[in-house]
């Protein structure tokens, strides 16, 4: 007759935020990875968006003014400042 034996054994891991540490109790090998979100990409000034609604291959990114935005849209690419843009 064969027979099969199942034990689990439950990790725990307790992370105390006052003093950033880790305690990891383990009944067996185990790889923890811990890592914490950070701020994403580059930041502009509070409430700046950037509008890509009507954006082309090669628009160049400027800052509108009366919208308050960074847009990327097909008035302002490499090739409207190479011919035809005012210096």
């Amino acid at each position: 007759m064969n027979s099969v034996q199942i034990t689990e054994q439950k990790n725990t891991v307790s992370v105390n935020e006052t003093t950033n540490t880790v305690t990891v109790t383990e009944g067996s090998s185990t790889v923890v990875t811990i890592s914490t979100e950070g701020p994403q990409g580059a930041t502009g000034p509070a409430g700046t968006g950037i509008d890509l609604t009507n954006a082309v291959d090669d628009s160049l990114l400027y800052f509108d003014a009366s919208s308050g935005t960074l847009k990327l849209d097909n008035t302002t690419t490499k090739l409207s400042l190479v011919f035809g843009g005012s210096f």
